[in-house]
């Protein structure tokens, strides 16, 4: 039966390419700092020059080799050419909008701003944390989102302040030790 009169998913959901990255609040910025940007446009640069001409080469051959229905190589390289050029599609979007902030230049290094270093302590120890853009954020490797709760509870906030937020598990209350940019 032809595709067009059957709805099947080949897997080609629209929020699939984004890594499950949350999408910028509205009418707000896509803050990256510089290490950030590298990787995404390095990621970028990959796709565009390597990765994508090897895909469509393979898919050119497959191609070739006749019967497309039963031919492994021309059914995987299509799915990946198209996986392929949604992340492209989805990173220049994020690129093109991108507003790249070097903490290292930040001259009010007294308080949090983007970019920051933060070295918290609350009841369950220490903890260091950098505010970074939604597409840099790594929980396990301390690299929280600008727009995660704990971000935006530290926000402007100085070395000494206590800071409560509301946080999944309930109201914590969390002491800022220091305050950096690297």
């Amino acid at each position: 039966m032809n595709k067009a009169f059957v709805k099947e998913n080949d897997g080609d959901e629209d929020g699939e390419d984004t890594g499950n990255v949350p999408a910028l609040p509205p009418n707000t910025k896509n803050y990256m700092t510089p290490s950030g940007h590298r990787q995404m446009r390095d990621e970028f640069e990959q796709l565009i020059k390597v990765e994508r001409p090897a895909i469509v080469q393979v898919v050119s051959w497959a191609a070739g080799n006749g019967d497309r229905s039963e031919n492994g190589d021309y059914i995987y390289g299509k799915k990946r050419l198209r996986e392929i050029d949604r992340r492209i599609h989805f990173l220049s979007k994020r690129l093109d909008s991108a507003v790249v902030v070097d903490p290292a230049r930040r001259e009010n290094v007294g308080q949090v701003f983007f970019g920051a270093t933060v070295l918290i302590n609350d009841e369950n120890g220490e903890a260091t944390y950098q505010i970074v853009g939604i597409d840099e954020a790594n929980v396990s490797a301390g690299r929280i989102s600008w727009i995660s709760p704990l971000a935006r509870a530290l926000m402007k906030a100085r070395e000494g302040d206590l800071v409560r937020f509301d946080s999944p598990a309930g109201v914590r209350e969390i002491e800022i030790v220091e305050v950096r940019y690297e």
